[in-house]
């Protein structure tokens, strides 16, 4: 279809203006799993009834969710610390829709808790509570999250990864890093999957007559760990391991959404052959080669995953 012209957008940042040295700590955060990965390559829920299906597009739209939802690195960036992209799922699919009003309070290092509280890096609000731009003329809302619980810092999944390239070296054929976690991340995101339960139930009250979307993450690893040779500094057997790990993620992130009346839109099924390890990559690898975070979507991958949405909502 054609690509109508962007609409304004609001951005809605608590401070409007973070330190300059706070944003390269910022973006140093999301780029050092990279860089550690590269020298280690050299060496109660809410009833189905409760969204009701309101005309995509007719009214506000409000984009929510974290650095996959935020376009992190694509160009052009704005948002300070938040790494938001004029290119992004969101801008997208607001420019196909033609909305009332677009919104855009997706922000990159954001867990299922910054639905309701603010994000801050070293103390400085950096976004407040996401949910704070949903209102009740709020028509559709998208959101991505719970990616960055399975980490300790912000950078969630890539935090993961360079834990399991560091133990690549305590037993390079084996699967040190599944063995590390155990059912240390299923807990995660059992515990994000609760949060994110109880985050769409206080959206639905906020915009009883919004449709919610649920946006799902695309294929970062592939199905064959072994593509990924010399191009990953993680064991096969851990490779296999952290695809699963996204797997589950996406299960228990599309169970919540439907159970909460939302509706999810898969992205894995139309990025698959396109992950990071391809020679056709939509979502990039250690070391990027287009404009994008580490393990994250380039251009074309935040177009995949608009025209996902779009295809959900019958455009």
């Amino acid at each position: 279809m054609p690509r109508a012209a962007l609409p304004r957008t609001t951005h809605t940042l608590a401070t409007a203006d973070a330190p300059r040295s706070a944003g390269v700590r910022k973006c140093a955060s999301v780029l050092t799993g990279a860089a550690l990965l590269a020298s280690a390559l050299t060496v109660t829920t809410t009833p189905a009834s409760a969204h009701a299906a309101a005309p995509a597009g007719t009214g506000k739209y409000v984009a929510l969710g974290d650095s996959y939802a935020a376009g992190a690195g694509v160009p052009a960036q704005s948002a300070g610390l938040c790494l938001r992209s004029d290119h992004n799922y969101g801008h997208l699919g607001a420019a196909a829709l033609s909305p009332s009003s677009y919104v855009d309070k997706t922000c990159a290092g954001a867990k299922v808790g910054a639905l309701t509280t603010a994000q801050t890096d070293l103390g400085i609000v950096v976004n407040g509570p996401q949910l704070d731009a949903v209102t009740p003329d709020t028509s559709l809302v998208t959101l991505t999250l719970g990616g960055n619980n399975l980490g300790t810092s912000d950078v969630g999944f890539v935090d993961v990864v360079v834990a399991c390239s560091a133990l690549s070296l305590t037993n390079p054929f084996g699967a040190p890093c599944r063995n590390f976690y155990g059912d240390t991340l299923s807990k995660r995101l059992d515990s994000a999957a609760a949060q994110l339960t109880d985050g769409l139930r206080k959206l639905s009250a906020k915009a009883p007559k919004a449709k919610v979307v649920v946006v799902g993450y695309p294929a970062v690893l592939p199905d064959d760990p072994t593509a990924c040779f010399g191009k990953m500094p993680v064991t096969t057997g851990d490779l296999r391991f952290l695809r699963s790990v996204m797997g589950e993620l996406n299960e228990k992130v599309e169970r919540t959404a439907t159970a909460a009346g939302a509706t999810y839109v898969d992205t894995l099924a139309p990025t698959k052959g396109h992950d990071s390890c391809s020679a056709s990559r939509w979502i990039e690898g250690l070391l990027p080669t287009s404009p994008a975070a580490p393990l994250h979507p380039n251009a074309r991958g935040e177009r995949a995953m608009a025209d996902a949405v779009l295809r959900a909502l019958g455009r």
